[in-house]
């Protein structure tokens, strides 16, 4: 393949999809930077870093969770319910849509582990309701920030969340949406962690992002 003529490169980030992803090693040892999928349960998450620091290390290099992105559904309401309306609960919510469609072609696949609490976990377990309890950070301000902050307790630090979008069966909500989480729920959450050693971005993504 060709090189850039920009020297130093510019940044190439892999999206990272399967749990224990043996391809996030790849991208440590090569200095990519890992984007984990918003299609992923966040108990998975931690395995990502861990594969992803074990790259660093193998190279002499060390891992840095700022360079560590990680992609979630979110949608933010001025009310919890319009929140759970458009969010979780409307036949015709995007986001429902959006996860039945998911779930079908990972089953198809057979790579619903991503969707189960453990690998050995019956299929009939991964039903549309828990990936939209589990996958969709919905809510107001407060509950969406309180979220976040619960996530990055889980996964541990990193450096950007990507807002994965959707289709905007809506316009004002989705628009109002991308508002209140630049506006109000992202300082919030820098707030929160002041002494932190890594501050979070936000940006919005692609609904799936990458295969």
């Amino acid at each position: 393949m060709y090189k850039p003529y920009q020297k130093p490169r510019p940044e190439i980030v892999g999206t990272v999809v399967a749990p224990h992803s043996k391809g996030v090693i790849a991208m440590g040892e090569r200095d990519f930077h890992p984007l984990s999928a918003n299609f992923l349960l966040p108990h998975w998450l931690p395995s990502h870093w861990a594969n992803y620091a074990e790259g660093k290390h193998r190279t002499g290099q060390v891992p840095d969770p700022s360079q560590w992105r990680i992609a979630r559904t979110i949608f933010v309401a001025d009310d919890d319910r319009t929140a759970e309306r458009y969010g979780r609960e409307d036949p015709a919510s995007p986001y429902r849509f959006y996860w039945a469609q998911l779930r079908e072609k990972m089953l198809r696949a057979g790579r619903q582990v991503i969707f189960k609490m453990h690998e050995g976990e019956d299929d009939a377990a991964v039903t549309v309701e828990r990936l939209l309890d589990e996958l969709v950070i919905c809510g107001t301000v407060n509950e969406v920030v309180d979220r976040l902050l619960a996530l990055r307790e889980r996964a541990g630090d990193f450096g950007e969340i990507v807002y994965a979008g959707m289709d905007w069966a809506d316009p004002e909500l989705a628009r109002r949406s991308m508002e209140l989480m630049a506006e109000e729920v992202m300082p919030r959450v820098n707030a929160a962690m002041t002494g932190s050693p890594a501050r979070v971005e936000a940006r919005v993504g692609p609904s799936a992002p990458g295969p």
